[in-house]
C-alpha cells in the first residue's frame, strides 16, 4: 500500500481524540480512528476527509479484547511508511463505585493498564523495524500518588507511566519517541459541574500541547503545566500526614 504518515488514535471517540484528529489531519497523512463505536467513528472519519483532504478510516478496536491486538497491529503496519500512535483510552469508575463493587477494579486495570501494554507491545516490533515514529500516551496526574478519591484508577495510570518509561528506553534505540502526557482536569461533559474541578483545559488545548511536546521530543509533560508544581508538592507530603488528608 501507499507509504504515508499514519496516525493511529486508540480510543478515538473522546473529545481529546477528536481534537487531535483535527490537528493532525492534512494531505499526506492517514488517520486511523480506532475504538468501539464504529458508527460514530465512521462519521468522524467522513468529516475529516471532507474538511482536511486527509485519508481517514474507522477501525473497530476494543482495548480489553487482548487476542485481537496482534491482528490490529499487523493491519496498521501493512500501510508502510511512518507509523505513529496516540493512546487515549482508559476506564475510570468512581472510587466509591469500586469500593461497593470490587469487580469494577478489574475492568479499570484491564483497560487502562493491561490494554495499553498489550497494544503498544504488539506495535513495538514494527516501530523498531522502521526506526521511526512517535508514540503519545495520555497519562494522568492521578498516577503520581495514590489518593483516597481515585487510588485504583491512579494505580493503573502509575503502572502505565512506569511501562512507558521502559518502552521509551527500548524504542529510543530505534529513533522512536515516546511521550507521556500527564493530564489534569479536562473540560468535557464528564467534568462539567463535577465538584472539585478547577481550571480545566479544553480538549483542543490538550491536543495542541501534546503535539508540541512530541515535536520537541519531550519525555513527560504536564497539561496544564501548573500541575507539575502541584503534584511535586503532593508527592513530597510525608505519608504520616498524607494519609490524614481527604484528597
Amino acid at each position: 500500500m501507499t507509504a504515508t504518515d499514519t496516525w493511529i488514535l486508540l480510543g478515538a471517540s473522546s473529545p481529546i481524540a477528536r481534537a487531535l484528529a483535527r490537528n493532525l489531519a492534512g494531505p499526506g497523512r492517514h488517520i486511523v480512528l480506532a475504538g468501539r463505536d464504529s458508527e460514530d467513528l465512521e462519521a468522524t472519519a467522513a468529516d475529516l476527509r471532507i474538511a482536511s483532504g486527509a485519508s481517514a478510516e474507522a477501525f473497530a478496536f476494543d482495548a480489553a479484547d487482548f487476542p485481537s491486538h496482534s491482528a490490529a497491529a499487523q493491519h496498521w503496519a501493512e500501510r508502510g511508511g511512518r507509523l505513529n500512535a496516540v493512546l487515549l483510552f482508559s476506564s475510570m469508575p468512581e472510587q466509591d463505585a469500586i469500593d461497593s463493587d470490587p469487580s469494577l477494579a478489574r475492568n479499570c486495570i484491564d483497560v487502562t493498564y493491561g490494554g495499553a501494554v498489550s497494544i503498544l507491545h504488539h506495535l513495538a516490533p514494527y516501530w523498531e523495524a522502521r526506526k521511526a515514529g512517535t508514540v503519545i500516551a495520555i497519562g494522568s496526574v492521578a498516577g503520581d500518588r495514590g489518593r483516597l478519591k481515585n487510588y485504583v484508577y491512579g494505580s493503573a495510570k502509575a503502572g502505565l507511566h512506569t511501562y512507558l518509561q521502559g518502552l521509551r528506553n527500548r524504542l529510543a534505540r530505534s529513533g522512536v519517541h515516546v511521550l507521556t502526557a500527564k493530564l489534569g482536569f479536562v473540560d468535557t461533559s464528564l467534568t462539567w459541574g463535577a465538584p472539585g474541578i478547577f481550571l480545566a483545559a479544553s480538549p483542543d488545548a490538550v491536543a495542541r500541547k501534546c503535539l508540541a511536546a512530541a515535536a520537541k521530543r519531550r519525555n513527560v509533560c504536564y497539561i496544564p503545566l501548573f500541575w507539575l508544581p502541584i503534584m511535586t508538592v503532593i508527592r513530597l507530603i510525608p505519608e504520616a500526614i498524607f494519609k490524614r488528608l481527604r484528597i
